[in-house]
């Protein structure tokens, strides 16, 4: 048995830096602050983001977790349209959760005074009555909301919300760090759509002007309060360069930055450790999901991580704990301790068997009482659930919680002292997100990392300045990207006809083009004006900012009763026929699956198996590569080009909770194809020969799961975001070729930026896989998760020999 890795380290306590009230803001509404919050001064960071964003200039916080980067929008905010009866505010946030928990903390600042209380703060979402809409619109000046109701639900109807647009004065983008990647892009271009229809709600009829200083929106300018435009203020935990990130998402170039964080801090102490010996009572069941592929070898289509299924996360020959059983045994020991704690998981299966294996744990070493307050926590949880469990989180009728990213954002659950990462969470952006919520009344607190089987854990546990010293990821997304610019373009043109300047802004002149020859737009002297055809569904129902669009309803068959939801685009891997389901500590079994109808129907089983879907996945060559082409050496080319990907699931594989295959079921589902970004890797045979090594498929495999797995090193993203394909010889390329590529429809930056750091990418894989003490392979290498052949062939140390090889040829 190799030793358990475990290092500790302890962060000192941070003293406070204060600044001023500001002069102009509200005076009822700094005494509100002391009686409901004891806020007597505002920290440095909170008094800078106010005044910036009361000066008219967009702004976006950037400090660190529980830092206060709230009341550094609520401040300007409240004290305007405490000022001006009709004035208007609205939030938006990526989580209902967080939407809620924000909402609370609004209105008890506004119940005191007359003019606060005038802005009535309302939430606008999927779970807000249909009876309640038309009041929230008609008086609400301080709007809650999401991405996805902000689309489909408000600029989609621009005459019901004229008032808000003509008097929208500031934009609140929350949590701004989590709009990465298609997510991003979809985000990003939301946000215009809202700028561009309160800028021309708020200009002068006849003096269409579109921004400050005669920028207009195709030069960058936004116009400020008094120009005929609302401020955008972004809060974010901090991140790595949040100007140009802020930038990028509401298309103005002009954005103040404020990273100095005033706030204090308690005593942190940080563990990395890797899962202990399993043990009669440890277990192996693990949350990896089993997304898998083939078509030569390869990792296959991204994952929605959203409903893993599970597989055994431990070494062959090294049995060690799965990474969510030692996440539950760790948060039993806290809880017994006295510890409120936090475990998060990577995936929804995960938070289920986190929250059942913690209570199993606690029952079993007489605590009972401590078991009854434990639950799970995530996403496909119908609205009643969620809120019940939130509010018994926030009083502390919960003490232990384990919990999807749905709980990662700025919720303040108060009293929390420990957080445990299960499995590194992708960016170390979200890993400090997660570790902050454990101290938040400054008191000292512990987070713990706990590695699973992954290389990227495997590397930042064994290098812990990796993780503790590194400035945080930048956010890679493209709102330009044409499969998803097309969308909210045409959506655009519904709310108000284009002008040229705004396709300009939108940098959508090709998208533009195309939609006119379709059919789509029709050019007229005003500009560009939606023609939808007949029978054709509103764009704003076929755009979904964060999937397909479409949801697979799960249904028990002898009830009727909903269970829950889960994408369309995941339906086939998650809940084909035959594959068990968790949800809220139950588990079902699926006999139905209709994709045409969107429903799923399941009974109630507790089988003593798991499921893992099989999938056959190809890849081939749209665009040559050109000038994203780098011939790193002679005999090697790495290039970033457009492919399309071809995936099909074929079937599951059933397997004991150790992980061992008991049978293979075939399925037929449809097949299913991408066009994306990839990055191609290609070796000359003449390399490989001088090499020495042998086997060709083995070593590729080995080493694109390898990449696939650190890739997140250099990308905000986890191997779920992206995919991969090797072959021996592929049909395009005439060569040995390792494929990574974007699991999104036109790419979301991921392969981008693996191309452009390559030599950083490649560099940390060849040292990852070198350092793995086992001898032929295992998950903390170049064995995949994902992989549908079975991590066959595999060979580690072709791969090591072939990395080490092309990080020589880079260095020389």
């Amino acid at each position: 048995m190799t030793p358990t890795y475990r290092t500790t380290i302890t962060q000192p306590p941070r003293p406070a830096v204060y600044g001023d009230w500001p002069t102009w803001a509200y005076p009822p509404l700094i005494t509100q602050l002391a009686d409901e919050y004891s806020i007597t001064r505002p920290y440095q960071h909170q008094s800078l983001t106010a005044t910036t964003a009361h000066d008219g200039r967009h702004v976006i916080v950037a400090t660190g977790t529980s830092s206060g980067k709230s009341l550094g929008y609520q401040l300007p905010a409240l004290t305007d349209l405490a000022r001006d009866p009709a004035a208007c505010a609205l939030y938006l946030t990526p989580t209902k959760a967080l939407g809620n928990d924000q909402l609370t903390a609004i209105l008890r600042l506004c119940r005191a005074d007359p003019a606060l209380a005038s802005i009535n703060p309302a939430p606008y979402d999927g779970d807000t009555p249909t009876e309640a809409r038309r009041t929230i619109r008609a008086t609400s000046r301080y709007l809650v909301t999401n991405p996805d109701m902000l689309h489909g639900g408000i600029l989609a109807y621009p005459d019901l919300w004229r008032r808000l647009f003509a008097n929208l004065r500031y934009v609140i983008v929350d949590e701004a760090h989590q709009y990465r990647g298609v997510f991003g892009a979809h985000v990003s271009l939301v946000l215009r759509r809202l700028l561009r229809l309160a800028r021309r709600a708020q200009q002068p009829r006849g003096n269409m002007r579109e921004g400050r200083r005669g920028g207009g929106v195709g030069a960058g300018g936004h116009g400020g309060p008094k120009t005929g435009g609302p401020v955008v203020i972004l809060a974010s935990a901090t991140s790595n360069n949040p100007a140009q990130h802020a930038a990028r998402l509401i298309g103005d170039p002009d954005v103040v930055a404020v990273t100095e964080d005033g706030s204090p801090r308690g005593r942190r102490t940080i563990i990395l450790t890797e899962a202990g010996p399993a043990d009669s009572s440890g277990g192996a069941l693990g949350e990896d999901s089993g997304e898998a592929s083939g078509g030569g070898t390869g990792e296959g289509l991204a994952a929605d991580a959203g409903d893993a299924g599970r597989q055994a996360d431990v070494r062959p020959g090294d049995r060690r704990r799965s990474v969510t059983t030692e996440a539950a045994l760790l948060m039993a020991d806290f809880l017994v301790e006295g510890a409120r704690t936090l475990v998060f998981t990577k995936s929804r299966a995960g938070a289920e068997l986190v929250a059942l294996r913690a209570q199993t744990e606690l029952a079993r070493v007489g605590r009972p009482d401590l078991s009854a307050r434990v639950a799970a926590y995530r996403a496909g949880y119908l609205a009643a659930d969620r809120r019940r469990i939130e509010q018994a989180l926030d009083d502390g009728e919960l003490l232990g919680v384990a919990a999807t990213n749905a709980l990662e954002l700025g919720i303040d659950i108060g009293g929390l002292d420990a957080v445990i990462t299960a499995g590194f969470p992708g960016t170390l952006a979200s890993f400090w997100q997660q570790a902050g919520r454990a101290g938040r009344r400054n008191q000292a607190a512990t987070v713990a990392l706990i590695a699973s089987a992954d290389p990227l854990d495997a590397y930042l546990v064994h290098h812990p300045d990796a993780l503790i010293s590194r400035p945080v990821e930048a956010a890679v997304f493209d709102p330009t990207n044409p499969h998803i610019l097309a969308g909210h373009v045409l959506c655009a043109a519904l709310e108000a006809p284009l002008t040229d300047r705004e396709v300009a802004w939108f940098r959508a002149g090709p998208v533009v083009d195309r939609l006119v020859a379709d059919g789509w737009l029709r050019r007229r002297p005003r500009g560009y004006y939606a023609a939808v055809p007949p029978g054709q569904p509103d764009p704003h129902r076929v755009v979904s900012v964060r999937g397909s669009g479409r949801e697979v309803t799960i249904v028990e068959s002898a009830t009727g009763r909903v269970v829950g939801t889960v994408d369309a685009g995941q339906a086939a891997s998650q809940v084909h026929p035959g594959a068990v389901y968790l949800h809220q500590g139950r588990s079902y079994v699926v006999d139905e699956l209709s994709l045409a109808e969107g429903v799923a129907l399941v009974h109630g089983e507790m089988p003593d198996y798991f499921t893992q879907a099989l999938s056959s996945t190809t890849i081939r060559v749209v665009s040559a590569p050109d000038a994203a082409c780098d011939e790193v050496a002679p005999g090697l080319l790495v290039a970033n080009m457009l492919v399309e990907v071809t995936r099909q699931v074929t079937g599951y594989a059933v397997r004991d909770p150790g992980g061992a295959t008991l049978a293979a079921v075939p399925l037929g589902m449809p097949p299913e194809s991408l066009v994306t970004r990839a990055v191609a890797i290609t070796i000359d045979p003449v390399v490989l020969a001088e090499l020495g090594i042998q086997d060709v498929p083995g070593t590729l495999h080995a080493m694109e799961h390898a990449l696939i797995g650190l890739l997140p090193l250099v990308a905000t993203c986890d191997r779920w975001d992206i995919g991969g394909v090797s072959t021996a010889l592929h049909q395009d390329t005439g060569l040995p070729t390792v494929f990574v590529y974007d699991g999104y429809p036109g790419g979301a930056g991921f392969a981008d930026c693996g191309f452009s750091r390559f030599s950083e990418w490649v560099s940390a894989t060849a040292v990852t896989v070198a350092g793995c003490e086992c001898e032929s392979g295992c998950p903390s290498c170049v064995q995949s998760p994902k992989c549908g052949n079975g991590n066959q062939p595999l060979d580690k140390r072709g791969a090591i020999t072939l990395l080490q090889k092309i990080c020589s040829m880079l260095d020389g």
